[in-house]
């Protein structure tokens, strides 16, 4: 049974060291189990990292590491008489900085042999540089819709 009325989005207070809400929303989805205060020592940990290493604002880093991720094309699906064609469609702003930042962290987890403030930091530094597992996943799903142009006609 559908909805009778669309959801509204909930407001994301901004985090409390840096006042941002793109950080507050990170540290939602590092977030495992409902422990909030591990996930932001976590990520603090990773920007004083970046600061260090970078000498400029973690969270300037950390936006430049998210735009160099996300994605502005992906492909998505679409049945036409029998078969499935992968029809490339613009993304959402908003799904645009989720997707970019469920990549980041899935990247920074995949990573060996380290605590995960120090595979964060590395990831997030790799990302703003243009490089890193992150970056390749943006750049295949581009190289993908790119592939699929002829069948951008079946948009919806």
């Amino acid at each position: 049974m559908p909805r009778r009325r669309r959801a509204e989005r909930r407001k994301i207070l901004p985090d409390p060291k840096y006042g941002s809400v793109e950080v507050a929303r990170f540290v939602s989805r590092i977030m495992m189990q409902g422990k909030k205060t591990l996930a932001q020592r976590t990520v603090y940990e990773a920007f004083q990292k970046l600061e260090e290493e970078t000498h400029r604002p973690a969270v300037e880093v950390f936006e430049q590491a998210v735009r160099n991720v996300s994605p502005a094309l992906e492909v998505k699906p679409r049945r036409v008489g029998g078969a499935t064609y992968q029809v490339p469609v613009e993304v959402r702003g908003e799904r645009r900085t989720a997707l970019a930042n469920r990549w980041l962290i899935n990247a920074a987890r995949a990573r060996q042999g380290a605590p995960m403030a120090s595979r964060l930091f590395q990831e997030l530094l790799d990302a703003s540089r243009g490089q890193g597992t992150a970056v390749k996943r943006r750049e295949d799903l581009q190289k993908m819709a790119e592939a699929n142009r002829a069948f951008v006609h079946y948009r919806w």
